[in-house]
């Protein structure tokens, strides 16, 4: 069946007559057919790059179509995934580098940033970061240790949407839970870059939590699960070197969800030998009631977390503190 449906779906998406029923189709096929369709798969982004490119279709069918390639997208092999991806997002980061006349640079972190303020371009920055968002999602599914320098340029992404357009976390087709949930595992690898975006991500998420309704409502559900990622990382399982990012997010958390964190703390510091078996109950509250009352001097906090590490190490007081 798909032998016979599929070029004809494909001819007439270069029909701007037929626009509304080809991309509609072509969404339906990719979405009900998806893991049938790797065959046909550079076939179909071949052909839907061109139509892109050549703005057959109005904004609505765009995203359509952004939405289609995104289902087609996740039911291939990571390597083909890339492959694919790289081949569809080039010439949109080509024709905004030579719109913003920079050195080119593959970084697509510069389509925020170039139509941050431009309203007319909003609609397709927004349906190519919608499927950028939903095939870097599907690799965490499929296993992202291997990829590291991916989801730190997804985190890096995602940083800057937050600070300059943060209307995209406003749409409704985005999984902000599942973005949340992918950035607090990325706070645990070892890779000391795509840790420290991933804290710059989360550095940027929490002060939307009250303007941004789905980022409230992740934050509300999930939050603790970040506090108790942090505090594990503070405990003894991240490098030494990266306090300070964790401890932004502390500082954060403090500053922009107080109530909750205050609550989130004090359960989670509960647990005999959380973060570390080195630390005593008073410790323990000593610190949780040191994070609480300092909400405004960040500097502060970053010494409470450094003086916190060394403890949960059993390295306070020793020689090993002296460069620290």
């Amino acid at each position: 069946m798909i032998n016979s449906v599929l070029p004809l779906v494909l001819h007439a998406l270069g029909n701007p007559e037929l626009s509304v029923s080809s991309v509609s189709t072509l969404k339906k096929i990719c979405r009900e057919c998806k893991y049938d369709l790797p065959p046909y798969a550079a076939n179909i982004v071949a052909v839907s790059q061109d139509v892109l490119m050549k703005q057959i279709h109005k904004t609505s069918q765009c995203m359509w179509l952004m939405q289609a390639l995104g289902f087609l997208l996740s039911a291939l092999q990571v390597e083909e995934i890339l492959k694919n991806l790289h081949s569809l997002i080039s010439p949109y980061i080509q024709q905004l580098e030579k719109l913003a006349e920079e050195i080119p640079n593959p970084s697509n972190k510069l389509l925020v940033h170039i139509f941050a303020h431009e309203p007319a371009h909003f609609p397709p920055i927004e349906a190519l970061f919608l499927l950028v968002t939903s095939v870097t999602l599907t690799l965490f599914q499929q296993g992202p240790r291997d990829h590291p320098d991916i989801v730190d340029s997804f985190m890096q992404l995602l940083a800057q949407a937050l600070k300059r357009k943060p209307d995209l976390f406003l749409c409704e087709r985005l999984d902000v839970k599942a973005v949340f949930q992918c950035a607090v595992l990325a706070l645990k690898f070892p890779e000391a870059p795509t840790v420290k975006a991933s804290c710059g991500f989360f550095t940027e998420l929490l002060p939307r939590c009250g303007e941004v309704e789905s980022v409230g409502k992740v934050v509300q559900e999930d939050g603790r699960m970040l506090l108790i990622a942090v505090l594990e990382a503070i405990g003894g399982q991240a490098s030494r070197s990266l306090m300070d990012c964790f401890a932004d997010i502390l500082f954060t958390l403090n500053k922009h969800c107080f109530s909750l964190l205050s609550m989130w703390i004090k359960e989670a510091l509960q647990p005999p030998g959380f973060p570390s078996a080195r630390l005593s109950p008073e410790q323990k509250d000593t610190f949780s009631q040191q994070i609480l009352r300092e909400r405004v001097n960040k500097r502060r906090v970053k010494e409470m977390v450094k003086e916190f590490t060394l403890l949960c190490r059993g390295l306070h007081g020793t020689d090993y503190t002296a460069d620290y």
